[in-house]
């Protein structure tokens, strides 16, 4: 990778009111731009708005094309990665949640999110590919929100090539400093175990379907240490400088990078 300034947002999302929301994400993306950031995140679902409240009969596949070229135009317009979430409906099935992912020459591809919550598994369809993707300024995978759960991800993830792992959340209750305490118990470890940065960030706000998300963002360094952080109940962007030179000193010193040092044979029961 180069080095990176990339800009994590924390957005208010109301569920189905998709030009709204596509409006507030060209507003972050402008103040985005005009500090030159690299790459910039916004939470899951962020486009379409969370919702568990048949996403199938409020979603169709003109909306999510129509979505689609408007991330792609915004991401070229800006001349940086673009990563912003919304419900892609599937023929025939329940939908996806799938975080669209374009950079400055076009769309890099879709995540189909693979790990769905409990509540999820419900409404949407699981995805089924752990999928890196490749930008001149890095490599880098997606998990979002209830996948950062699982380590397996992250490690296949950074197995792959990833040097940053993004983690978009729509993840509700509670206050913001009572989720930045959830995230610092587990993050950091999916940072420093396989030596990658970590850039978090959630919704913000009550919606329209009674759901209320903390705001929180979070960046942590290839050694799991915090690079900046956001909590609180208001929208906000925060910017973070990814020094390739952190991450090639990290994973040159034997003892800070593990992943050159797993023993596969052992973890067949993982899979079993």
């Amino acid at each position: 990778m180069r080095d990176l300034l990339v800009a994590a947002v924390c957005m208010h999302s109301e569920p189905g009111e998709i030009d709204k929301n596509l409006e507030r994400m060209k507003s972050f993306v402008r103040q985005a731009s005009a500090k030159s950031a690299d790459a910039v995140l916004f939470p899951e679902l962020s486009v379409s708005g969370y919702t568990l409240k048949n996403p199938d009969k409020i979603y169709d596949l003109p909306q999510s094309e129509k979505i689609l070229e408007k991330v792609v135009r915004m991401a070229g317009d800006a001349k940086a990665i673009l990563m912003a979430g919304m419900v892609e409906p599937l023929r025939g099935g329940k939908p996806y949640i799938t975080q669209i992912v374009a950079g400055p020459g076009g769309l890099l591809g879709l995540y189909r999110k693979t790990h769905l919550s409990p509540p999820e598994k419900e409404k949407y369809t699981e995805g089924n590919a752990l999928t890196v993707f490749q930008d001149r300024a890095a490599t880098f995978g997606l998990e979002l929100c209830y996948e950062s759960h699982f380590p397996e991800i992250s490690t296949v993830l950074c197995l792959k090539g990833a040097e940053i792992l993004f983690m978009p959340h729509a993840s509700p209750r509670g206050d913001g400093n009572e989720k930045m305490k959830s995230w610092l118990r587990h993050l950091p470890a999916r940072a420093f175990d396989n030596g990658v940065f970590v850039v978090a960030s959630n919704q913000v706000g009550k919606t329209s379907g009674g759901l209320s998300f903390p705001g929180v963002i979070l960046a942590l360094d290839p050694q799991g240490r915090v690079m900046e952080s956001y909590a609180g109940d208001e929208e906000q962007m925060i910017f973070v400088e990814m020094k390739a030179e952190v991450l090639r000193e990290t994973r040159a010193h034997r003892m800070k990078y593990f992943i050159p040092y797993r023993r596969n044979e052992l973890y067949k029961e993982i899979v079993s």
